[in-house]
């Protein structure tokens, strides 16, 4: 029997253009300051990624394959922790399309093939908001937001 699937949208805007957006998304340096971490590829599709914690261990958090890539508009990874990576079947799919929209992007991340209520699925729903701020941030103002930070207890 299978496990249930879930899956998590997010859409933001953006005033950049398609091509730095996905520059963001696949260059290392830049996604390092907005997202702590950094995703390192050759971005061809068949090829391996990782997504590396920008710290002195280089501790890689989560690793895949590089499914689809269509600069400026569309990159499709698989995503896995890298505990449950020999496991096909503990895989997700992230899907990051940009569109250009008036004077701005708008950035669509979908990320499915997630198991309902585990805690890779929590983690997701957590975690794309902030880093997706801090991206949107880093873009409009030349600052990312700190995705380490917790929130405060009410």
């Amino acid at each position: 029997m299978s496990k249930e699937k879930t899956s998590f949208v997010y859409v933001t805007y953006i005033r950049s253009t398609p091509e730095k957006v996905f520059e963001a998304i696949t260059r290392p340096e830049i996604a390092r300051r907005y997202w702590g971490h950094e995703n390192v590829s050759d971005w061809k599709p068949g090829s391996t990624w990782e997504h590396v914690r920008a710290n002195a261990q280089r501790t890689v958090n989560v690793l895949g394959k590089v499914v689809e890539v269509v600069p400026p508009t569309r990159l499709v990874v698989t995503w896995a922790s890298p505990a449950q990576a020999d496991d096909p079947a503990s895989y997700s799919r992230v899907r990051f399309d940009v569109e250009a929209y008036q004077e701005m992007v708008r950035l669509t991340v979908t990320h499915d093939e997630l198991e309902a209520g585990s805690g890779m699925a929590k983690g997701i729903q957590q975690g794309w908001p902030i880093v997706l701020s801090s991206l949107k941030s880093l873009l409009e103002t030349g600052q990312g937001i700190d995705v380490f930070a917790k929130p405060l207890a009410a």
